[in-house]
């Protein structure tokens, strides 16, 4: 359900809803006040469950592609649950589940950026206001546009690298 809710739509609810909800409880139990929730709290919290429910999915449809049988075989040889995970499920589990990581954490990583529209001090709103002090917007976001295209571009060329090595390996 949370998948089907847009990014920036799910962190102004809990930014704004998020903060009446906390209030209210304030009040009816009368343990605090007002109580301000900070940007920074409400985006890790939102972006832990936007991108937690597309891990799991991840991860999940990861899991179900391995052969019942890996599982089996493991528990004829007199593997333990820790054993069976650790030596036959969990290099698979990875091999099967880092292409999908990999597209998730490199959305993950631009959807930072709509963390400004909460007032959270980050580069695109460092950004924005070094482009109205200067009147040259541009320019100033167009370095947030090179900072952002050179972190994506170095995890997925590290990530690559990694799902190459497993590929060659044959061991996860």
């Amino acid at each position: 359900m949370i998948r089907g809710i847009p990014d920036l739509v799910l962190m102004l609810l809990l930014y704004y809803g998020g903060q009446a909800v906390v209030n209210r409880i304030g009040d009816v139990t009368g343990l605090w006040t007002k109580l301000d929730l900070d940007p920074f709290t409400v985006a890790v919290a939102a972006i832990g469950v936007i991108f937690g429910s597309y891990m799991t999915e991840t991860f999940r449809g990861a899991y179900l592609s391995i052969p019942r049988g890996q599982g089996e075989a493991g528990k004829a040889l007199g593997l333990g649950r820790w054993l069976l995970f650790r030596l036959v499920i969990w290099p698979q589990l990875v091999r099967y589940a880092l292409p999908s990581f990999t597209n998730n954490w490199l959305s993950l990583m631009k959807t930072t950026a709509l963390a400004s529209v909460m007032g959270l001090e980050d580069v695109v709103n460092k950004a924005n206001a070094a482009g109205r002090a200067t009147h040259q917007p541009f320019s100033f976001i167009f370095i947030v546009l090179i900072v952002y295209l050179v972190l994506t571009a170095v995890s997925d060329v590290g990530l690559g690298i990694l799902a190459k090595r497993l590929r060659a390996s044959g061991t996860a």
